[in-house]
C-alpha cells in the first residue's frame, strides 16, 4: 500500500523561486485513495512550483497510461495519459476550494496534492474509451453484432405500418 504523505508539498519551506518536484502515480497510489474509480496505472507527474508574491503557482505535466475497461467488450484496456493543468495556492486562515485556487491553512503550509492529482488523471481520460479496431474481445463482439441484429429486426417490425392508416397519410398535404 502507497503512503499518500509523500504527496503532500510544504509550501512554506521552498527557498527557491521555482522547484521542480516529481511523483510516480502507480497502483498502490490508486488504491491508497479512497474512492478511486481507477486501480492500475503507471503515470509520471511533474510538478513546477513557481513563488509569486502572495500565492504560488503550480504546474502540473502528467504522462503515462491507465487501465480502464472497454465501453464496447468490457474488456481492459490501456488508455494513455498525457495532461497539463495549472493550480494556484494562497495561503490564508482556513482551507478553501474555489475553481482554480485553494487557500491553505497559513500557519500549516502544507497542501496535499495526491487527491487534485487523481481529479488531473481522471479528467483527462475520455468519456468514451474503446479498443482499437480489430482488438476487442471477438466472443463479447460476436454477442453484441447478435444482439443487435435482433433489436434492429424488431425496430423494422415496429416500422410496418398499419393498411387501416395507409388511407390517413394521403389526407396530408
Amino acid at each position: 500500500m502507497c503512503s499518500l504523505d509523500a504527496f503532500k508539498i510544504d509550501l512554506k519551506e521552498l527557498k527557491e523561486a521555482e522547484t521542480v518536484l516529481g511523483f510516480d502515480l502507480d497502483d498502490g497510489f490508486f488504491q491508497a485513495l479512497d474512492g478511486s474509480q481507477l486501480e492500475h496505472g503507471a503515470l509520471h507527474v511533474s510538478v513546477s512550483i513557481r513563488k509569486m508574491p502572495g500565492f504560488f503557482d503550480l504546474q502540473f505535466h502528467t504522462e503515462g497510461e491507465v487501465t480502464v475497461s472497454c465501453d464496447r467488450c468490457l474488456d481492459d484496456m490501456q488508455q494513455p495519459i498525457v495532461a497539463d493543468n495549472n493550480l494556484m495556492v494562497k495561503l490564508g486562515d482556513t482551507y478553501n476550494e474555489t475553481d482554480d485556487t485553494v487557500t491553505i491553512d497559513e500557519n500549516e503550509g502544507i497542501l496535499d496534492t495526491s487527491w487534485f492529482l487523481y481529479e488531473f488523471v481522471m479528467l483527462a481520460i475520455p468519456i468514451k474509451h474503446v479498443h482499437a479496431p480489430g482488438k476487442c474481445n471477438s466472443a463479447m463482439t460476436q454477442k453484441l453484432a447478435e444482439l443487435s441484429g435482433a433489436v434492429r429486426s424488431s425496430e423494422e417490425a415496429a416500422e410496418v405500418t398499419d393498411p387501416r392508416w395507409e388511407a390517413l397519410k394521403n389526407l396530408k398535404v
